[in-house]
């Protein structure tokens, strides 16, 4: 007697295989069914655990099919070697290994000054290119209408603007209010420079010194700590002992993050 498969599905509407791909820390996909997107941080009991780029964690089961890598469908499986804590950048970010650089964005990031903006990139610096986003310096806020007025912020070119030492009632703050919409955002830092926002601790000191009013503030800071004055070389002094977001003040890592939200989300 003769014997047929039961399966009497046309050979065109059978579902192709698709590759199976372990998942190793670090590894970029997104779960289609939500758009979900991270880097996988743990993979068990038949779960992977992914992270996005705000620090967020989900979970999500390890079905046949279940994730899109750089686009294509792929099975997620369990890694054979050992877990491995993922990389990290500067900024904590999950850190992607052989990642190229996006094509710049239309939409900036200004800062202040050169420090602030070699700061950022010490900090920020892969993130912002994996993101396509470019920092440039303004030297100072008071040309700051003419210059939005001139980059025409709009959806698709999001503006972002860094700004030390905004106070409310201060002429940079009614600067900065009187340029930031939808399209453009303006945030501020409480510290005098961008030098205060570096930890005392990560450059050994208990404090940044209190400089009189009136007197030049980097200058000041030079004397009080005895460093010669010459404020390029203090500055690369303190740059140098920045490894990590871990050496900043909170107050400026939330404005960096947000105008990275402001110039990247849809």
């Amino acid at each position: 007697m003769r014997s047929y498969s039961s399966d009497l599905t046309p050979p065109w509407k059978k579902q192709q295989p698709v590759p199976e791909v372990p998942a190793d820390p670090g590894l970029v996909v997104e779960e289609p069914g939500t758009g979900y997107c991270g880097a996988v941080i743990r993979c068990e009991a038949g779960t992977v655990t992914l992270e996005d780029r705000f620090g967020k964690h989900r979970v999500f089961p390890l079905q046949p099919r279940g994730f899109l890598l750089e686009g294509r469908v792929v099975t997620l499986v369990r890694p054979s070697s050992a877990p491995v804590r993922p990389a990290r950048t500067a900024s904590g970010s999950v850190a992607v290994p052989g990642a190229r650089a996006r094509v710049a964005r239309a939409g900036r990031i200004y800062v202040e000054g050169r420090h602030d903006a070699e700061l950022v990139e010490r900090v920020w610096g892969d993130d912002l290119r994996i993101e396509g986003v470019v920092v440039e310096y303004l030297e100072g806020v008071d040309d700051l209408p003419s210059i939005v007025s001139a980059f025409s912020p709009g959806p698709d070119a999001r503006l972002g603007v860094l700004v030390d030492h905004l106070v409310p009632g201060t002429k940079e703050w009614r600067i900065a209010q009187s340029v930031t919409g939808e399209h453009s955002l303006v945030v501020g830092h409480p510290y005098i420079d961008v030098w205060q926002a570096v930890k005392p601790s990560s450059l050994g000191i208990a404090a940044w010194p209190q400089v009189p009013h009136g007197q030049d503030w980097k200058t000041g800071v030079c004397r009080a700590l005895g460093w010669p004055e010459n404020t390029g070389e203090a500055w690369q002094r303190i740059l140098s002992r920045v490894r990590s977001y871990k050496d900043l003040e909170p107050e400026l890592l939330g404005c960096v993050e947000r105008l990275i939200d402001h110039v990247t989300v849809p």
